[in-house]
């Protein structure tokens, strides 16, 4: 099995479907002399995809959500509320909260972080869906690990 944490210096222009735009951009500028980018990682859209096989309900859930016409907005926001809940709900795999607390030792785990959604579709030299994503900033310690879920919940 592949890694589903990727240090920056270990993405480039192959990786965006692994790890989208933005950590593709990060990935990018981290390897550039004279650019200082502070240490992190992303995490795949193989861990991602993990996650979602883990809820089967959700594709329920999505289905209804695709038979309703924009006009029923309350409805529309009732169904999203309840695939957040579903995906923040799912406990990240172990295997993968290892490689994330791997990560957060090696770069300090009293640091703060700033924990970003990317979703592969995003910042595309075509598309752009700016605004469509999430930020948490100053995330401390195992705290991570549910803001990863967050942002999951936005990602695609």
């Amino acid at each position: 099995m592949s890694s589903c944490v990727l240090g920056f210096q270990d993405i480039d222009k192959t990786k965006i479907m692994v790890v989208g735009g933005k950590g593709l951009n990060v990935g990018e500028i981290s390897k550039l002399e004279g650019i200082r980018v502070p240490e992190g990682f992303c995490i795949s859209s193989e861990a991602f995809k993990r996650i979602i096989g883990e809820a089967p309900s959700i594709n329920e859930v999505l289905d209804q959500l695709s038979l309703l016409k924009v006009e029923n907005r309350k409805k529309i926001g009732e169904l999203s509320g309840e695939i957040r809940k579903l995906i923040e709900g799912i406990a990240i795999p172990e295997d993968i909260q290892e490689e994330l607390a791997r990560h957060l030792s090696r770069l300090g785990e009293e640091q703060a972080y700033a924990v970003r959604s990317s979703a592969t579709a995003e910042d595309l030299p075509t598309a752009s869906f700016a605004g469509q994503q999430d930020t948490y900033l100053n995330i401390l310690g195992e705290v991570i690990l549910k803001h990863v879920s967050k942002c999951w919940t936005i990602s695609s």
